[in-house]
């Protein structure tokens, strides 16, 4: 049986990925952070689904998850790992503090270095392992080749995350281990409906404060029409198994609209963003 590791299994799409591989007979280690989505996700996926308790940024914790792996795969690779737990955080680049920065990229960034670590070895490069060599999906976003204004930690993390793949990639080849990324537009997930609990009352005398409220209902809109997360599922099921896979998947549910801000010169697309948040000069 085949086995996949998936960060960030409790909700959204690495719930939905979960579903789809252990429909289709795979074996799928999933991590939370809290012992209840343990249980509850025990439940729900049946006897081909092992939790693993660990928080992405705890190195500690997900070296002790990838030994429980290697222990259960006895002796066999991982066919893959999808590095998609993430969050969100938003403010003006001028006024969020640097602390919330760090945690933005800690979890989108170095989680995905840490998990890449402990757990690339049982992909391949340890070649004491027998069977074929794993993939590494990489969970990026469209965000990961545009900059929206208030959410610039995201974005940067993102195109961290481009660069990071990129350049892995081309590492891995030592070892035969693809690494594909996959880069979604809006995803009817929780990381966008959280929007409405993030307090942007520190921001209230910010002249980005009306700008901040915008971008929150924008969030928010983005949680109820974006894709389905079974769609998103569908591409890194593909990405995993296909016999010849793009480097990059981007799936958005307006796909035209970001053909056209793509060719559109910047300064032009720089208007239509700004004119829409409130972000032009008052005169």
């Amino acid at each position: 049986m085949q086995s996949i590791v998936i960060t960030g299994v409790s909700t959204g799409i690495g719930w939905a990925t979960a579903k789809l591989l252990l429909d289709r007979d795979f074996r799928v280690f999933g991590s939370t952070r809290k012992q209840a989505d343990a249980d509850r996700l025990k439940t729900e996926f049946g006897p081909n689904f092992t939790p693993l308790m660990f928080d992405v940024t705890d190195e500690a914790a997900v070296l002790a998850a990838a030994r429980e792996v290697r222990t259960a795969l006895n002796g066999q690779t991982l066919t893959g790992l999808v590095n998609n737990a993430g969050i969100a955080v938003a403010g003006p680049v001028l006024e969020l503090a640097a602390d919330e920065f760090r945690r933005q990229m800690n979890v989108n960034v170095i989680g995905p270095i840490i998990t890449t670590q402990a757990f690339g070895p049982l992909l391949g490069s340890d070649l004491s392992l027998k069977g074929p060599k794993g993939r590494i999906v990489m969970i990026s976003s469209v965000a990961g080749k545009n900059g929206n204004p208030l959410t610039a930690a995201y974005s940067a993390s993102k195109h961290a995350i481009e660069g990071l793949s990129e350049s892995l990639r081309r590492e891995m080849m030592l070892f035969g281990i693809d690494v594909i990324i996959v880069a979604p537009g809006a995803v009817k997930t929780p990381i966008w409906s959280k929007a409405e609990e993030v307090d942007i009352s520190a921001y209230k005398n910010s002249p980005f404060f009306p700008a901040l409220g915008r971008i929150r209902q924008f969030m928010l809109r983005l949680g109820e029409t974006g894709l389905p997360p079974e769609k998103i599922a569908e591409a890194i099921a593909g990405a995993l198994t296909s016999p010849h896979p793009k480097v990059r998947y981007q799936l958005t549910p307006d796909p035209m609209r970001h053909l056209v801000l793509g060719v559109l010169p910047k300064r032009m697309t720089d208007k239509i963003i700004a004119k829409r948040l409130g972000l032009l000069p008052r005169l």
